[in-house]
């Protein structure tokens, strides 16, 4: 079998790939199928680190936010994507797979507190590491989180999973005409608005030059696709 394209990968899964069909919350089927994709490339001994939203639970920008201080919504928004970590985590350990927990906000009875060496050793040992809490701070999206945490831990592709399977030109449930990109540079996907992951997260990448794929979490085996370097999704590189 040949050997994954990629050594440490960085998956951004959004809260809203938990709900499944469920209009709020964490479907089981959903959570179970996602981290059997997700033992798929651990097995394969591809070092992996999720970073989790926290949309299907609370968002601050959401509607039901209206009203509220902006930075008091965020931290609930912070406070839902570690519930959905400690989820993944379980979901993961009944299947075998050891993850875990590191919060960006200080919770001790719940996670540990997010320390970059550490995260480092967990990953070489083998162990999935969840990225909880955002980047601890108001105003940054988890997308932020993920190209952040994805530079610090030195990996080789953030990998963001949502319900479509690339990068399209308009929005494929409104507009059947629209065309999904094989392959974009950062500059196409900033200047034409493409929605890929918010401005501040794409700069962050383009600066670092950590490419990003975007993919659909709920089309079987297209995890382990992508990190076998086949073709999957929309690539987002660097000129």
């Amino acid at each position: 079998m040949p050997a994954p394209a990629f050594r440490r990968i960085l998956l951004k899964l959004s809260g809203e790939a938990l709900m499944g069909d469920d209009s709020y919350g964490i479907n089981r089927d959903t959570i179970e199928r996602i981290v059997s994709q997700v033992a798929e490339v651990v097995n394969l001994g591809v070092e992996t680190a999720v970073v989790i939203g926290g949309g299907n639970i609370f968002r601050g920008v959401a509607p039901g936010a209206a009203g509220m201080d902006r930075a008091t919504a965020d931290y609930m928004g912070m406070l839902a994507t570690v519930m959905n970590a400690l989820a993944l985590q379980d979901a993961m350990r009944r299947i075998g797979v050891a993850g875990r927990v590191q919060s960006a906000l200080n919770i001790e009875q719940v996670a540990e507190p997010y320390i970059r060496g550490k995260a480092i050793r967990y990953l070489e040992e083998g162990k999935v590491v969840i990225f909880a809490a955002g980047t601890g701070n108001p105003f940054f999206t988890t997308d932020t989180a993920a190209a952040l945490r994805g530079m610090e831990i030195n990996a080789e592709i953030v990998l963001k999973a949502t319900k479509v399977d690339g990068i399209y030109s308009d929005d494929p449930k409104k507009n059947p005409a629209a065309v999904r990109y094989d392959r974009l540079t950062f500059d196409q996907a900033i200047t034409q608005n493409l929605k890929v992951m918010d401005a501040t997260a794409l700069t962050l990448c383009r600066d670092q030059k950590l490419p990003i794929c975007v993919f659909s979490i709920f089309k079987t085996g297209a995890l382990k696709r992508v990190v076998m370097g086949e073709a999957e999704g929309t690539q987002v590189v660097v000129a």
